[in-house]
């Protein structure tokens, strides 16, 4: 969140109270607000050092072969996915709080299916859908969590990385 944010809501707020006359008493803090623009902010970062990690990765690579490719989802506000060998894991807002992993294989089927002379995609899920989900903690702080634990930014990028590289190289 931005550092200010907080404190311009608050003077609009007041503002709103003052201009009415009626008191409020939520004033100032919009949960549902909070949560959206706090779950876009944990996809951008998240973004953010999958990117610097990819980059790196790709750097030390010797062979341009297998190169980690990093695209944003169209029409969304902060969804991202992973590319490389025909593998994709795919990073969205599922739901304000709620961030999905998913991690699927796009092959082509050469088998000609009868009544079908050309190839056909197919997708096929590496891994269940994984859900890493915000948590109200004490004084209004956002905490994400995954399966009950918090989680650190730098270990997640870290587990998903190297499990995205892992299977992506088979």
């Amino acid at each position: 969140m931005e550092k200010i944010s907080w404190i311009k809501e608050l003077v609009k707020a007041e503002q709103q109270m003052e201009e009415s006359g009626l008191v409020d008493m939520s004033f100032g803090f919009d949960s549902e607000k909070i949560l959206i623009n706090e779950s876009i902010q944990f996809l951008l970062e998240l973004k953010t050092e999958f990117v610097d990690a990819s980059t790196s990765f790709n750097e030390l690579k010797p062979s341009a072969l297998g190169r980690i490719k990093i695209y944003g989802i169209a029409k969304t506000h902060a969804d991202f996915m992973l590319f490389r060998n025909g593998f994709k894991m795919i990073f969205s807002l599922k739901a304000p709080g709620q961030i999905s992993i998913r991690f699927n294989f796009i092959g082509t089927n050469y088998i000609p299916t009868p009544g079908s002379s050309e190839a056909q995609q197919t997708a096929t899920n590496v891994m269940d859908e994984h859900i890493v989900e915000a948590k109200w903690g004490a004084f209004g702080e956002l905490v994400w969590m995954y399966q009950g634990l918090p989680v650190k930014l730098e270990y997640m990028v870290r587990h998903y990385l190297t499990l995205f590289i892992k299977e992506s190289s088979k």
